[in-house]
């Protein structure tokens, strides 16, 4: 075990880059700043608003973006979105391009949710919280201007696995029905260590180390790490996912995490839930946050994937009203 896999050592380098983040996020500009991340991608722009959503892992903060053009038409669709960082890093404003573009091309409102970290919140306690989420979106619609009937979900990195454990709960409590996951380059089995995944460069954006540290915060006990709300990839679990919610999964090509997700894409797949698998040739882990044109080429594509569940899911809830 390496010093940075104890998790003593991980959570305390976990807070370090905590607050390492804090720093780089409050200058006024630069590489890592709030302004920088809200100022890519200024062709989608939408209005915004800030939310408290009740959980019983404390209040989440989450923005809400709003597609251009709803007033006096109905409600439209919501799409809750969990952003990365390895279940440790905080800043949601990483995420905000990828909101705006799903709300304007889409045409639905997108949730952008500030949910609880490690080390100061351990697993189960994100997914916990998430699909409480859910929950309160799919609820609480009519108060807030989106229509919680017609919901979908996705995340990138972290934020994938963490949409892909409530797409899980969905289907292990009978709700709320979810009409897509997106899962856009996720960590999606945390039983296996990083040092026995291969990637098909030599030196691919996630190291070792950064697992370690990930990893060990997030899940201190390693017997723990194979449970289905962190490893769905794993051949342990063998659960029957007949029926979870229809999926949209992008990997990258040169990403550590690739094989996890080309793997649960089949596993979706078997199920028959795989609507799509997308992956992104010549880009590693992250690409997206560090070249604007790829993230233009994926980013519409996953708009459109959000569009069209929807599509598909007004044609067949129509479809069942006609028929009863």
């Amino acid at each position: 075990m390496s010093l940075l896999a104890r998790p003593a050592v991980a959570a305390f380098a976990a807070k370090a880059m905590q607050r390492l983040l804090v720093v780089a996020s409050r200058r006024a500009s630069g590489p890592g700043s709030t302004a920088a991340w809200l100022a890519r991608l200024p062709e989608y722009a939408c209005a915004t608003r800030e939310l408290t959503i009740p959980t019983s892992f404390g209040p989440a903060r989450a923005v809400l973006y709003l597609p251009a053009d709803t007033e006096g038409a109905p409600p439209p669709p919501v799409h809750v979105n969990f952003h990365g960082g390895g279940y440790v890093m905080p800043q949601i404003e990483l995420d905000d391009s990828l909101c705006r573009c799903i709300a304007a091309e889409a045409g639905v409102a997108v949730l952008n949710v500030d949910y609880v970290v490690a080390p100061q919140h351990p697993f189960p306690a994100p997914p916990r919280q998430a699909y409480d989420v859910v929950q309160w979106v799919a609820e609480h619609g009519g108060e807030h201007g989106w229509d919680g009937d017609r919901l979908s979900v996705g995340g990138q990195s972290a934020g994938g696995g963490l949409a892909a454990a409530v797409a899980r709960q969905a289907l292990e409590e009978g709700g709320p029905t979810i009409a897509l996951q997106v899962l856009h380059y996720p960590p999606l089995d945390l039983a296996t260590a990083a040092r026995d995944k291969r990637a098909a460069i030599a030196k691919p954006m996630l190291r070792p180390w950064m697992a370690d540290v990930f990893d060990s915060a997030y899940i201190p006990d390693p017997k723990r790490r194979a449970d289905r709300l962190a490893s769905p990839a794993h051949p342990s679990d063998t659960a029957d996912l007949k029926g979870i919610a229809p999926a949209f999964v992008v990997t990258a090509e040169y990403d550590l995490l690739k094989a996890e997700g080309v793997a649960y894409a089949d596993r979706l797949r078997t199920a028959g839930s795989l609507v799509g698998h997308h992956d992104v040739t010549g880009a590693d882990h992250g690409y997206d946050n560090k070249d604007e044109d790829r993230a233009r080429e994926v980013y519409p594509l996953i708009a459109e994937q959000v569009r069209r569940a929807f599509d598909n899911f007004d044609k067949f809830a129509k479809f069942d009203k006609e028929a009863s």
